[in-house]
């Protein structure tokens, strides 16, 4: 990334001055492309950096939370700058949907190499990477006997053993919506009524948090994102890489509807003051090259199929994945929240 993106990261005022500049006088330049993103990975700066040496279009980058994000493109209107919001998890991109953000795109390029399950029907946003939502346990312990599925652990013989972050985490109501999805809002709630039931402890801490949990024995079992073992594992923390080293991981429903998936992902903004730019960023992403550095460095997986797998989450190796439309995720979101909030999950 050059001087001039990298500094314009830190001075959002900046980018948009800039940019409104660009179309007073006729236009925004095809030779950039303002990428609003809540990714915080060296991983992607290094990508960005790939993708303006390979095309020679500068990549103008803001951060920031989703939620912060979203609001600021929806303030600045149709003179906003963002040509691409990229963010984490199918809810988050679901509200910048409902808030009229995306546009929607054709790319022949982005529906070959993207399951139709996990990109919008209509071409609002496109999943980027991929990460599972699965169950951790003490390797030392071996797997718990009766647990296959997500149901299992609302089972009566998992009373006093799981850990699980608050009902308020994206990633939880994600999986709560593909519950719904697949069982409808009864049976979603019955099953968050036993889990709550067998809380090991009231939920606290990130994802890392609930697999240090398990090795502490806290909990038989927790419930965490694949990328943060993976990150876990890699660490030069010895208290993390140790942590990571002592658990097994249980990918669910591998006799059913396969393992809890959700994405990163991208849209293009619909005021897009270079939409064939922004549509050409998104297609590098999913490039191989691309793909293989997600996994590699920021221990994803890739969202194209055909991609092999790399770095630590590769021992692992394939798994059945729902294949729910992520779409589902979002707008079964309202419902999720309810959900918890009726089952006393906080």
């Amino acid at each position: 990334m050059s001087r001039l993106s990298r500094s314009l990261r830190s001075s959002g005022a900046a980018l948009a001055a800039a940019c409104l500049l660009a179309l007073a006088s006729g236009g925004a330049s095809a030779q950039e492309v303002n990428v609003y993103s809540a990714r915080h990975y060296d991983t992607d700066l290094a990508l960005y950096d790939d993708f303006t040496a390979q095309t020679g279009i500068e990549v103008n980058l803001i951060e920031g939370s989703a939620d912060e994000l979203i609001e600021r493109i929806a303030a600045e209107g149709r003179n906003s700058p963002a040509d691409v919001l990229i963010t984490v998890d199918a809810g988050r991109l679901w509200r910048a949907d409902q808030a009229n953000l995306f546009q929607p795109v054709r790319s022949a390029v982005l529906e070959a190499r993207i399951p139709a399950h996990l990109r919008h029907p209509d071409g609002h946003w496109f999943g980027l990477s991929k990460r599972a939502r699965v169950i951790f346990y003490d390797r030392a312990e071996g797997p718990p006997a009766g647990l296959d599925s997500y149901e299992d652990l609302a089972d009566p013989g998992f009373a006093g053993t799981v850990c699980i972050r608050s009902s308020s985490n994206i990633y939880n109501q994600s999986l709560m919506a593909s519950i719904i999805a697949a069982h409808g809002e009864a049976a979603a709630e019955a099953w968050a009524t036993g889990v709550v039931d067998h809380f090991a402890r009231g939920p606290a801490g990130n994802d890392r948090a609930q697999i240090k949990s398990v090795v502490a024995g806290e909990c038989t079992v927790a419930v965490a994102n694949t990328y943060y073992w993976g990150q876990m594992i890699a660490s030069d923390d010895a208290t993390e890489h140790g942590a990571a080293a002592r658990v097994g991981i249980l990918f669910p429903n591998q006799d059913g509807r396969g393992a809890h998936v959700n994405i990163s992902g991208g849209g293009v903004i619909a005021t897009a003051p270079n939409r064939d730019g922004a549509i050409r960023f998104l297609e590098y992403l999913t490039g191989p090259d691309a793909q293989a550095l997600f996994a590699e460095a920021a221990n994803e997986y890739p969202i194209d199929p055909s991609v092999p797998l790399s770095g630590p989450i590769a021992e692992w190796g394939a798994f059945k994945e729902d294949t729910v439309n992520a779409s589902l995720l979002g707008s079964n979101n309202p419902a999720a929240v309810r959900i918890f909030d009726r089952a006393g999950w906080r």
